[in-house]
């Protein structure tokens, strides 16, 4: 029986919704002898701290510990790691200021940990804090990102001569000037890629456990990547040997990405725990969630493309500056980089592109990876310069696209810059969606928007994404601090049942349903009883972990090699136990049956004969267990268009998305129900970016200002329209699923179908762009400012 391309319910869901899920926060609550961990943070955005007093606080009832920074570096304590560093465009090296566990001479960002404090209750914590006394002498702080690079800006990092990170560029800049010199027509756009918040469902949580008679450290954190977390605990923070680290990441309620890296509380728990001989939890509230989660996007760009009298692209040149926060998150360097620059010029057949990303300090939480991680900052760039670019040209947005795309006989198409794209028909997708998308039905469905007063708009964005990140020796030579294989481990016990032990974690993926399927399309067997194993370092013997869409194209790669292997080896057992050659052996609904005689044995007792190897093949060990570390070979590169219909009320601003479709390639699809949630997923994330969501800080001191729900908007439920999809197949050739990867498809197309429907809607106004978020205040303004043009 064929298991993959089912749309089985998720087997997770259950406990999900029954309340029976497993969280760093229940586990805390059942955990004997825990205690909580409260951090004083910084309330300035940037000041030097002159003295810090803890005696009358250390004083308090069910205080019994307190430490600081000083603490931390007689302690041999080192900073936070990061983890892929980049080069200037000159070759030099980029700046990588201390990103300290608990700083000590200067907080750098409001909520800056400076003290931490152990108790046995959260109200005895918090009542301890407000008795620490701490001199600050506060400084200017710079959190505008367009100015941040001025001569006249604070300097964020006093040992830094300016704000700059890095200087980083790709491609030649002198043929690209060239290009647009002698075009015959340019466009040129400003462009904001608006500062958002993951905000998982989940504040982030951990525990630490220190057990003094082994000498060993156990970690409880709400995180993608446990084996990571163990490692640069063990390099880079605490400094004990990875061994005797372990790390485990139960049931996770969403990442995003968010949950990569390694942060300030995971160390801190582990020492306080050290220190004090017992279990040490912190879970953040959520106010200190929107002061210390990484943030996301915050870019500002110029970007110019040039056509010729046809519209056909000739150059495309992009400057962006991108904020970096006030230190650098574990990839916070490579996310407008390598994970920026590499995927222009997208879908599109143009040769003459160049790039410059300068980041930036500024006294604001780090910025780092978030779903979709640069690429939906690429298409974003990518799709509005093309939309405003046809508006000019008087082009029709489906033909000025249609007529620059990558032709199916150029495939592979080698990108010019990192990627060859191995499969794919861009054009026929194009036309796919275009018949999808009804617009014999546009003309009616404006004029019942115009009858009610309002203006509508329709837009669309194709994207052509990288992800599934491979193969590693290509990445190291890029920065990348390791390897991006996955670890599967599959292992069949003496009665037939199967476990799959998996690097890749799942928090929300689906991976316990669709990493089943895989086996069970192999095997025969019901997934319903294959059991994945993942999340704890104790377990699996080594993982990457859960982020870029790699899961299914890098770990179902690596568990298909691995289910290959113990079922050839199985065959071995059933050809020996039936007289018969192992190529003569075929595996069907869990029976191995010879080909040539019609008998057979069962699952069962082949995995039986494994372990009680009488009459057995003399050259074959015992057991049922096989691992496969997969390097993936290339990027893989789903693609698609998507698309936004809008309605704007011109006398207020109001945006109302009503309509959103998705036409996707992800190659093979293993569950199409978790695909399509992944779209929805992804698309709420776009409009909410869209529309809706964006950080905040006050200009002279540097607070921030959109650090509750209050503020910050995230999209609610009336927000979303009903989501269509629908699936195209064209196989990956790089891996043995022929996956693409689809987690991140609509947060990447999203935001920029959305802006170009609500500029659409307001293009009888004069209105040729609106910054995201387009909330009722930035459309009537921009509305206004067209009417006084």
């Amino acid at each position: 029986m064929a298991w993959i391309g089912k749309p089985l319910r998720r087997k997770e869901d259950h406990r999900f919704i029954t309340g029976a899920g497993n969280y760093v926060a229940d586990i805390a609550d059942t955990l004997n002898g825990a205690v909580f961990l409260h951090l004083v943070r910084s309330p300035h955005a940037c000041a030097d701290i002159k003295a810090v007093r803890t005696d009358v606080a250390r004083q308090q009832p069910d205080v019994l510990d307190i430490f600081t920074g000083d603490d931390l570096a007689a302690d041999g304590i080192g900073g936070l790691p990061c983890a892929w560093p980049v080069k200037n465009r000159d070759g030099t090296e980029m700046a990588a200021p201390e990103h300290p566990v608990l700083v000590t001479n200067r907080a750098l960002h409001a909520g800056d940990p400076v003290v931490a404090i152990v108790a046995l209750s959260c109200e005895a914590a918090e009542a301890a804090a407000e008795l620490v006394e701490i001199d600050y002498d506060v400084q200017r702080s710079q959190t505008d990102l367009a100015a941040c690079l001025d001569d006249t800006a604070p300097i964020v990092h006093p040992a830094l001569r300016s704000n700059q990170c890095f200087d980083w560029d790709l491609g030649a800049e002198a043929a690209v000037d060239m290009a647009i010199r002698t075009a015959a027509h340019v466009v040129e756009m400003d462009l904001v890629q608006n500062r958002i918040n993951a905000s998982p469902m989940e504040t982030r949580g951990t525990i630490g456990i220190y057990e003094r008679g082994r000498d060993e450290y156990t970690l409880y954190t709400s995180n993608q990547n446990p084996h990571p977390i163990r490692l640069m605990l063990s390099a880079s923070t605490l400094h004990v040997p990875e061994e005797r680290i372990r790390v485990i990441s139960p049931d996770v309620g969403g990442g995003f990405g968010m949950k990569i890296y390694h942060y300030n509380e995971e160390a801190l728990v582990l020492i306080a725990s050290r220190r004090i001989n017992r279990p040490v939890r912190w879970i953040a509230t959520r106010s200190e969630a929107f002061l210390t989660d990484t943030y996301a996007r915050d870019h500002v760009t110029k970007v110019a493309l040039a056509l010729d009298a046809d519209g056909t692209f000739l150059a495309l040149k992009v400057d962006t500056i991108a904020n970096m926060g006030a230190y650098l998150s574990t990839f916070a360097p490579a996310i407008p980089t390598f994970f920026y620059g590499n995927p222009f010029p997208g879908p599109y057949a143009l040769r003459d592109v160049y790039v410059r990303v300068r980041g930036a300090f500024t006294n604001t939480t780090p910025v780092d990876a978030y779903r979709g991680a640069g690429r939906p900052e690429t298409t974003y760039v990518l799709e509005r310069i093309i939309d405003l670019a046809a508006r000019k040209l008087g082009i029709d947005a489906f033909e000025i696209r249609r007529k620059n795309l990558i032709a199916p006989s150029q495939i592979p198409y080698k990108t010019p810059f990192l990627w060859t794209y191995d499969s794919g028909d861009l054009p026929g997708l194009l036309d796919t969606f275009r018949n999808t998308a009804d617009l014999g039905g546009l003309a009616a469905r404006r004029d019942r928007t115009e009858s009610a007063g309002k203006l509508h708009g329709f837009g669309f964005a194709f994207y052509m994404e990288a992800c599934g990140m491979g193969p590693s020796e290509m990445l190291i030579e890029q920065g990348c601090g390791g390897g991006q294989y996955e670890v599967a481990t599959l292992r069949v016990s003496p009665t037939g049942g199967m476990s799959v032990l998996t690097g890749s974690h799942s928090h929300g993926q689906g991976h316990e349903t669709a990493f089943a399927q895989l086996v069970a399309d192999a095997t025969g067997i019901d997934p319903a009883g294959i059991e994945i194993v993942h999340g704890d370092t104790a377990k699996v013997p080594y993982g990457v972990g859960t982020y870029g869409s790699r899961s299914l194209a890098v770990g179902g790669s690596a568990l298909t090699v691995s289910t290959g292997k113990v079922v050839a080896k199985m065959k071995r057992i059933a050809g020996h136990m039936l007289r018969v050659d192992a190529s003569d052996i075929d595996l069907e609904d869990g029976i191995f049956k010879a080909r040539q005689t019609n008998q057979s044995v069962t699952f069962a007792e082949v995995a039986g004969r494994a372990y009680a190897p009488a009459d057995y093949p003399e050259d074959l060990e015992p057991g049922l267990e096989e691992i496969t570390y997969y390097d993936p070979e290339a990027f893989t590169f789903p693609y698609g268009c998507h698309l936004a219909e809008v309605e704007v009320d011109p006398q207020t601003g109001d945006v109302s998305v009503g309509r959103y479709l998705a036409v996707d390639d992800f190659g093979r699809i293993v569950n199409p129900m978790i695909v399509e949630g992944q779209i929805h997923g992804g698309a709420a994330q776009a409009i909410g970016q869209a529309c809706t969501e964006e950080c905040r800080h006050d200009a002279e001191s540097g607070q921030l200002l959109s650090g509750t729900f209050m503020d910050y908007a995230m999209p609610r439920a009336d927000d979303i329209p009903n989501i269509e999809s629908q699936f195209l197949e064209t196989i990956c050739t790089t891996n043995p699923i022929g996956a693409k990867g689809c987690g991140e498809a609509a947060a990447i197309a999203g935001p920029a179908a959305v802006i170009n429907a609500i500029c659409d809607a307001l293009r009888p106004l004069g209105v040729k762009h609106v910054d995201m978020p387009a909330t009722p205040q930035n459309v009537w303004r921009a509305i206004q400012a067209a009417r006084t043009i």
